[in-house]
This record gives structure tokens, sequence and C-alpha cells, in this order.
């Protein structure tokens, strides 16, 4: 609320999708903040590696992996892991986790520059949503096509009138506001056959 009431939304907006130092490391009013690594993401990475019994030497993708916090993570939980990762923002990349540095790229996951089959598990957490409708269904298909073996996303939704007000305060970068039902059509449309889960905002 406080981007609405005190500040220009629209302004905080267009400096956010730059997805440069401002929306990373900048002022709150732009993005994160200060994203640095605190280790919040070991309980997703080994959640992960449980639910879909991840052997030493996976190869792990990660779609939108930012500074390579949740890959640094599954480096340490997965013995042996081969990870690899895709960021549009060159910022992030740039200040990434030491040991995944050289593991990343920069590119849209609307053209994942790897193989056919080339994955053991493939993530996108909290991305899809940040991309326009026609990168939406090139980047499901994409990531349904260098996957062999799990996919796993994570996108932003909303369930009633309510949770998408609350979508519209909260949300600077996002460009696909879709209901469960609208996302579920978009998974039919593009073959997308793996993993999903939503936040919404009550």
């Amino acid at each position: 609320m406080q981007r609405v009431v005190e500040y220009d939304k629209a302004e905080c907006a267009q400096i956010a999708r730059r997805f440069d130092k401002d929306y990373w490391d900048g002022d709150r009013k732009y993005g994160y903040g200060g994203y640095k690594y605190d280790g919040r993401w070991v309980a997703v990475a080994e959640r992960l590696a449980a639910h879909y019994g991840l052997q030493p030497g996976a190869r792990i993708l990660d779609v939108g992996c930012a500074k390579g916090f949740l890959l640094h993570d599954l480096k340490a939980v997965v013995p042996d892991a081969s990870v690899a990762g895709l960021d549009i923002s060159r910022y992030a990349l740039e200040h990434a986790v030491d040991d995944v540095r050289g593991r990343l790229v920069e590119g849209t996951a609307a053209r994942l520059p790897y193989a056919d089959k080339s994955f053991d598990l493939v993530v996108s957490i909290n991305t899809l949503h940040n991309l326009r409708v026609f990168d939406l269904e090139s980047a499901l298909r994409e990531i349904e096509r260098v996957g062999r073996g799990p996919t796993y996303i994570v996108v932003d939704t909303f369930r009633n009138e309510r949770e998408k007000v609350n979508l519209l305060y909260w949300q600077l970068t996002c460009q696909c506001f879709y209901t469960p039902e609208d996302w579920q059509w978009w998974f039919d449309r593009t073959g997308y056959s793996g993993d999903y889960s939503f936040v919404w905002f009550e």
C-alpha cells in the first residue's frame, strides 16, 4: 500500500521492470530493497530434493534464477548436482553467489539455450507471471522441452476481486494476471505437464 499511497506506483513499476540494481538492491519502493543471501532457500532446496527424489549428479535448471541462491542451496543438498540458471537481469547474474555464478546465463525464459531433455529437474519460481503473454506461451513450451524429469513452477494468481486488488497493490513487475482456471488453460494449451503452485494475496 505504501507504494500506492506515498509513491508514484507507476514510476516504481517502470523502474522495477529494468531488473537492475534499483530492483534488487535499491530502495524498497522499487523492489526487494536488498536481495541478500540469508539461507531462506535451504528449506525449499531440501523439499525439492526429497519430493522429487533427486539423485547425486542430478542436472537442475532454475529459470529466473536471480542471484542463484536456490541453486547454491541445491548444490549443498544434492551431492555432485550439476546446476544451471537463466535470468534476464544482468545485474543479478553479476552479483550471484560465487559457487554458481559461472553456471548462469543471461537470457529469456521464452528461448532457453539448452538441448531437449537436458535436465532432471526444471524449476521456475515467481518468474513466468512477469512475461508478456506471447513469451509466457513460449516459456511454458520451453520448460517442457528441456526437462527430462519433473518440472515445477510457481506463479501469482487471484481467486476473487479482493485478491486481484491485493495483487495489483503488491506487484511491481507482473504482466500476466490470471485466475487458477486461466492458468490451467495456459498449461493445457502449451502442453505443460509439470507441477505448479500458486501464490495469492488474501
